[in-house]
């Protein structure tokens, strides 16, 4: 690995605006800059709003990294860039601040894929044996990865619609719970009963490992529904309850679909978890439950590298410097960009981008 090489990384695919300096493992400094509270009116992440303040503060973000690192942009050897897939607007920002310190700089560039940042993010923090079994579980994405090199990555299985972190979002909304809504019904969960409503399992009685939240978020809706006819509305118990009976679904489907993703990915030396569910504390023990009955490590990384940031795209193009040139100046920003091109398409888009 390029241990020497100092690599500027920039992410800018949903509603975080990043960049990060990085010596081999080690980062030497990782900014991220939210945009919550200019989505907070809207129940999401609006695209147009998302672009236009990447565009804005992708220079701060830069600047301030490079600062933190006590590295001036003359002193850096490369630029990384999330190229997809990704809200198209706020990854074309990235991309051409990329491509314009590139050329001033006279420096490599390498657009990376958000979800290969993700995937190799255990190779930074835990420095993980290939291969080992990446669940990547987030606002936008969902899925099972054999990762076996930098970019050697088969899907194993993954969401047909909605992301768990969007259908927790949606649920929190119906529900009245406030946005982020993983936190929100997180915190409701622990004063809630989880069996309370009757909530299915979605494909649980389907093989492989493929993934469906959007029946479980109709369910939900329905419960309400009916708690709210015979009621004329919800107390905070009923909230609670509807809260636990939610993340105990996703809860109980990812860990039967990781248990069949472990069984299914052959030898593999950890089971690895990124993307901000990861942070349920619920899920989190599940997972660890499936990896110890399988007799492998269990690996979450922490939750700043776990969620969207530059550190992972900077690591990724640090590692795939091994293995492919560097990009030219005709990079593409792609909304959709599949990890694994020898599988088929998942079907829909979420809102932290179109799934690939």
């Amino acid at each position: 690995m390029n241990n020497e090489l100092t690599v500027l990384g920039i992410e800018s695919s949903c509603d975080d605006t990043a960049a990060a300096v990085l010596r081999g493992r080690s980062v030497l400094s990782s900014v991220v800059l939210g945009q919550t509270s200019l989505h907070a009116d809207f129940g999401g992440v609006v695209p147009e709003i998302a672009a236009r303040a990447h565009a804005e503060k992708l220079d701060d973000v830069v600047r301030q990294a490079l600062r933190e690192a006590g590295t001036k942009a003359g002193e850096i050897d490369a630029i990384a860039v999330t190229a997809g897939p990704g809200l198209i607007g706020g990854v074309v920002s990235g991309v051409m601040l990329a491509k314009g310190m590139a050329a001033a700089l006279d420096i490599p560039m390498y657009g990376v894929n958000h979800l290969a940042g993700h995937a190799l993010t255990p190779r930074l923090t835990d420095a993980v044996e290939y291969p080992y079994l990446m669940l990547l579980v987030s606002g936008g994405h969902c899925q099972f990865l054999q990762v076996s090199g930098p970019d050697t990555f088969r899907r194993l299985g993954g969401t047909i619609d909605d992301a768990p972190g969007e259908a927790f979002d949606k649920v929190a909304r119906l529900i009245g719970l406030p946005q982020p809504g993983g936190p929100s019904i997180e915190r409701a969960a622990l004063q809630g009963y989880p069996k309370r409503f009757a909530l299915p399992r979605p494909l649980l009685d389907r093989e492989g490992c493929d993934m469906s939240f959007s029946g479980l978020k109709t369910a939900t809706l329905r419960a309400r529904d009916k708690v709210v006819a015979q009621k004329g509305g919800l107390t905070g118990q009923d909230q609670n309850d509807l809260a636990a009976g939610f993340q105990a679904a996703v809860a109980d489907v990812l860990q039967e679909k990781c248990r069949r993703a472990v069984a299914a990915s052959g030898p593999i030396t950890a089971l690895c978890v990124a993307g901000g569910v990861a942070a349920n504390q619920t899920i989190r023990v599940g997972l660890e439950t499936v990896a110890h009955g399988r007799g492998v490590p269990f690996i979450a990384p922490p939750l700043a590298l776990c969620t969207d940031n530059a550190a992972m795209i900077a690591y990724a193009a640090i590692e795939q410097m091994q293995t492919r040139a560097p990009d030219g100046m005709d990079l593409s920003a792609r909304p959709r960009m599949p990890l694994d091109t020898d599988s088929r398409a998942m079907l829909g888009s979420g809102k932290k981008g179109a799934k690939a």
